[in-house]
């Protein structure tokens, strides 16, 4: 049992150390664990936790559509994106569809990947940004 509260005030330390970038992207790994997670419990007939990972996942795409800086266009076409997923996974919940879970598992690896890309851009702008200050 040690490990396992280690483990957990490790993970709990890591978010409160996160910065806002950070914890978007451990928010999108989670996304991605709990739509497999579901797509593991359908396979395994496990109803239950099927639908506790698919409400998780839910969860967190309501999570990043009420986060939304609506001033910003990009922010309306992600919340389209975002309700479109929500609807996708409430059916796939529903039917305990595999394929609908991997249309969103896709379509949340894409937005995860892009939005590492997007870190790993303003981290180098940022450096190099304070060079020139230097």
């Amino acid at each position: 049992m040690m490990v396992n509260n280690g483990y957990n005030q490790y993970k709990e330390n890591s978010v409160y150390t996160a910065t806002p970038e950070e914890l978007t992207l451990m928010l999108y790994n989670g996304l991605v664990k709990f739509i497999m997670l579901a797509q593991s419990a359908i396979d395994e007939k496990n109803i239950e936790r099927a639908n506790n990972s698919i409400i998780r996942a839910q969860d967190i795409v309501r999570e990043f559509q009420v986060t939304l800086d609506m001033k910003y266009e990009v922010s309306k076409h992600l919340d389209s994106i975002y309700e479109y997923m929500h609807r996708r996974l409430i059916q796939a919940n529903i039917k305990k569809d595999k394929d609908i879970l991997e249309e969103v598992l896709g379509m949340a690896k894409d937005l995860r990947d892009t939005w590492t890309q997007a870190m790993k851009l303003a981290k180098r702008h940022v450096s190099s940004t304070d060079q020139i200050a230097r």
